[in-house]
């Protein structure tokens, strides 16, 4: 993508594209703050498409706006990307990217497999692998807590709640990283296409052959119960049940992990604060929404403007493109006071980090105790928990999808 001109006063112009920058990409929030507040229903001639960072406008275009926004493989020929064409197979079946009544249906079905009850029980089962993984840092002056917890931890509970074998599960984190990276940026990359292609060529062929199985050695995991759900005698194709197996293993694990590294990094950042969670170690549910708000794992999705949408007083041509904003919105100063400041004992969070209505991500339960494990885990363990110095903190190149490659912590 190139460069945009200046402002005629050598301001940067306003754009979602500065996200590239990786200065920016490490600390967008006073891209979001310019936008929010000089134009909160933005044309963004460089993305052609608005962008909306003020919390009604966004909780407007969550509940309202149009999910199915995937190309079909002739609109894909017409871009000269008719390569993707088994990505968007996949994707044209996910409940991410449907309206109703498709997703109102999916969902139904969906909701049947993945009960709280079901996430209940695992709750004992995260304790274990969590003190399981610390157990294996104790001693050690310093290590990285993404390749040594934020990764391993959701890829393995994941690989658990579907029922494959948890010896897949850095095989499962490959797949669903190079997934995430296509949901997370809104340019396109060929090279990046390519890895992307190969990964769900790879993850269809791995679950179909899980979705087999289950006919002759069924499981206790999410695959069976999507592959038996039942409602008012309607239930998933098999091609149903893989496609939205992949975007709750891609969700279930990138949320999470990005949700630890981010999370913890913001506590580094702040010892006021972890001191506090320290002191006070019921405060880890509400820590983690305010960590969800401060550092959204995710930071923006697409929607389609429906007929007559109109969005702060300004109409939306049907079918334009929208880029909602959850990471600005969740700055919102009209919706959360003296928004910038981290509280981790903070009433009335009442985020958008997983979404609203409809579409809010019905694996937030599972990702909240993930967080709220991990968190009581590490500061139980460690006594002392610091940055470690000379260790530059780094970003993945996801526009999106906001986390850390690496995060490197001193223990003493």
């Amino acid at each position: 993508m190139t460069s945009a001109p200046a402002n005629g006063d050598g301001s940067p112009p306003l754009s979602l594209y500065h996200l590239l920058d990786p200065e920016v990409l490490a600390n967008p929030y006073p891209l979001y703050k310019r936008l929010r507040d000089e134009d909160p229903v933005h044309w963004d001639p460089y993305l052609h498409s608005w962008v909306v960072t003020r919390y009604p406008d966004v909780v407007e275009v969550l509940q309202r706006f149009k999910a199915d926004r995937t190309p079909t493989p002739e609109r894909l020929d017409e871009l000269g990307m008719g390569e993707l064409t088994p990505i968007a197979a996949v994707m044209v079946q996910q409940m991410l990217f449907l309206d109703p009544p498709k997703h109102g249906r999916v969902r139904r079905l969906a909701s049947v497999a993945f009960t709280p009850r079901r996430i209940a029980v695992l709750r004992e089962h995260i304790h274990q692998i969590a003190e399981s993984l610390v157990d294996e840092l104790v001693g050690l002056q310093s290590f990285d807590v993404m390749d040594r917890l934020a990764n391993p931890l959701p890829a393995i509970v994941t690989a658990e709640m579907l029922g494959v074998p948890t010896t897949d599960h850095d095989m499962l984190k490959g797949w669903s990283q190079d997934f995430a990276e296509m949901l997370g940026n809104f340019q396109h990359n060929p090279g990046r296409a390519k890895k992307t292609l190969q990964s769900v060529e790879e993850m269809v062929a791995y679950f179909h052959a899980a979705v087999l199985r289950e006919d002759s050695h069924p499981t206790e995991g999410l695959i069976n119960a999507l592959t038996t759900a039942v409602v008012d005698g309607d239930r998933l194709t098999d091609g149903e049940v893989v496609a939205n197996v992949i975007v709750t293993m891609v969700g279930g694990q990138e949320t999470t992990t990005n949700l630890i590294g981010n999370g913890l990094l913001t506590l580094l950042r702040q010892p006021d604060q972890l001191a506090r969670l320290r002191a006070d170690p019921s405060l880890v549910a509400t820590a983690v929404e305010e960590l969800l708000r401060y550092e959204s794992p995710s930071q923006h999705t697409a929607r389609m403007a429906p007929e007559g949408a109109v969005l702060g007083g300004t109409p939306i041509p049907a079918g334009d493109a929208v880029i909602a904003v959850m990471g600005a919105a969740n700055r919102d100063p009209e919706r959360f006071p003296d928004p910038d400041r981290l509280d981790i004992g903070r009433e009335d969070n009442r985020h958008l980090a997983f979404g609203w209505a409809a579409h809010f991500c019905f694996g937030a339960p599972l990702a909240r105790m993930e967080g709220q494990i991990a968190f009581e885990t590490l500061i139980r363990r460690f006594p002392v928990l610091a940055l470690e110095p000379d260790k530059e903190i780094q970003w993945r190149p996801n526009l999106g999808l906001r986390g850390l490659t690496q995060l490197h912590v001193v223990t003493s």
